[in-house]
């Protein structure tokens, strides 16, 4: 669909919000109803629509109740009642063929979010869908069922991105994603952060600013994802595209993992129940205290899977300090014994020319010292050594043919080769690493790598230290890997707005290592 067109979508819907809400009368399908009437509301859509992990015959749709999503309170200034919503899917953003139709029950324990996940759909297809509550009629949002497993695809192109503190800038990100109009979006992590920025407040965009406290509660947890989810750029990307969603640290504290004290485990609890809350996934990611089955796998026809994985609920507590040694133990895991021997399981069959492994933190290594002594990040795969030896020893051994990992989390654009031995640079490459920068989040440390570092780390063919996201276009032969930066995202400035390619790289289907594009 053409430019003029998705914006129609979107500007259309908004419209159809407006007339809803310039009348006093109930439209006739609101006066159909036989349920008891819940209290009045006004425009209960503003955080708008998401639709999210695609299968050949469905798709999740998602939106949530909130005329006040910024109340301390949690409940998004919705009464303590239970409201109708019902939702359509249509063939065209005019509605004019509709292909299914429903009501559900938006309640309030679950801050009157709704997932709906319809069967019976057509494999790669586009579709138009919408919600009405309450006398008003949501945004409309395009989404699409992915192919038939073993269907041939063409091409397949995709966005990827990261870490969007809400306090650290606008998000220009998006702004390019609908741009680029693909058919899905991936986010790898730290969607909200549950903390204040730490930079001064000088830095920081004063119309952006949060409440000065950590999130901790459940109502602390829904309001954040609230106010992140204003954000009407941030609504136009899920309104394009279907969405693929993982979890880092920020959604419940920095930092956690398996060990957590159990005065933590209910804050994981409320972190878990308002992300589902927010996102559109899957009934069978409903969190069960604190507990959430988040890792699962995507295949798009003939031509790629989708490993999105969980690098923080099962991980062991890091290892202090910096030598190597203690990473490299066995028994420390990053992705816990369940997790990993699914992925492993998963390597033994190839549906699909490109493997994309959709996760959170840095997995190639990065070596210090040149010395392969010391370890520079803990808090990623460098700090399960064994984990990642496993999982690359893995797919050598099943024969994966293309093999590429997707990775946010650390504020700034990487692109690496893999090797099964990170400190023998001789060693074959295996694979490649794509790793998206912040949204907004920034880096403490934007300068680029040294000449002496990266003589110690010849693995890596890239590294920038501005906002952006990245674009990829998979094909039977090959696939290109454009990294996108944004203009300066502490000015909302239409006017000074840049967003460019800085960087591309292609991989060859069948050929390891990454090359310039």
């Amino acid at each position: 669909m053409g430019q003029v067109n998705r914006r129609s979508v979107l500007l259309g819907g908004l419209a159809a919000v407006t007339a809803a809400a310039a009348t006093t009368a109930l439209p006739s399908w609101a006066n159909a109803r036989t349920a008891v009437a819940a209290p009045a509301i006004h425009d209960p859509f503003q955080l708008g629509i998401a639709s999210g992990d695609p299968l050949p015959d469905s798709v999740v749709l998602w939106t949530r109740l909130a005329p006040a999503p910024l109340n301390a309170d949690g409940f998004g200034g919705m009464p303590d009642a239970t409201y109708a919503v019902d939702w359509e899917i249509a063939n065209d953003e005019a509605f004019s063929s509709i292909v299914q139709s429903g009501s559900v029950n938006a309640v309030r324990a679950s801050a009157h979010s709704v997932h709906i996940e319809p069967t019976g759909l057509e494999p790669a297809r586009e579709y138009f869908y919408r919600f009405k509550s309450a006398g008003y009629i949501s945004p409309v949002g395009r989404t699409r069922t992915a192919p038939a497993a073993g269907a041939a695809v063409n091409q397949l192109k995709y966005c990827f991105t990261s870490c969007q503190h809400w306090e650290e800038g606008w998000y220009h990100s998006y702004k390019g994603v609908v741009r680029d109009d693909p058919d899905l979006v991936l986010f790898l992590g730290d969607y909200i952060y549950e903390k204040p920025s730490g930079r001064k407040k000088a830095e920081l965009n004063p119309r952006r600013l949060a409440v000065p406290s950590d999130t901790t509660t459940l109502a602390l947890y829904r309001a954040r994802h609230g106010q992140h989810k204003t954000d009407v750029d941030l609504q136009a990307a899920h309104a394009l595209a279907p969405w693929l969603v993982v979890f880092d640290d920020h959604e419940v504290m920095n930092n956690w993992n398996s060990t957590t004290s159990p005065a933590s485990a209910a804050r994981k609890g409320y972190g878990f129940q308002a992300f589902y809350e927010h996102m559109p996934i899957r009934s069978t990611a409903k969190p069960n205290g604190a507990s959430i089955q988040l890792y699962r796998q995507f295949l798009w026809g003939n031509l790629a899977r989708f490993h999105m994985m969980d690098t923080r609920q099962f991980r062991s507590a890091q290892v202090s300090g910096t030598a190597c040694g203690p990473y490299r133990d066995t028994s420390h895991t990053i992705t816990g014994t369940a997790q990993e021997q699914w992925l492993l399981k998963a390597f033994e069959t190839h549906p699909a020319t490109w493997d994309f492994l959709g996760q959170q933190v840095f997995f190639a290594q990065r070596d210090g010292d040149g010395k392969s002594t010391t370890c520079e990040n803990p808090d990623s795969w460098d700090g399960y050594q064994a984990s990642r030896d496993r999982i690359t020893q893995g797919w050598i051994d099943r024969g994966v043919p293309n093999p590429v990992v997707l990775t946010g989390d650390v504020h700034r654009h990487w692109a690496a080769d893999l090797r099964k031995d990170y400190f023998d640079h001789t060693d074959p490459i295996v694979g490649s690493e794509l790793v998206t920068t912040s949204v907004t989040s920034n880096s403490d440390d934007a300068a680029p790598p040294s000449a002496a570092w990266l003589a110690n780390n010849p693995h890596i063919k890239y590294c920038k230290g501005e906002r952006g996201y990245v674009r990829v276009t998979a094909t039977p032969a090959q696939m290109l890997a454009d990294f996108v930066v944004v203009s300066d995202t502490s000015v909302n400035d239409p006017a000074k707005l840049v967003i460019k390619t800085d960087k591309s790289f292609v991989v060859g289907a069948g050929s390891k290592g990454l090359q310039a594009g």
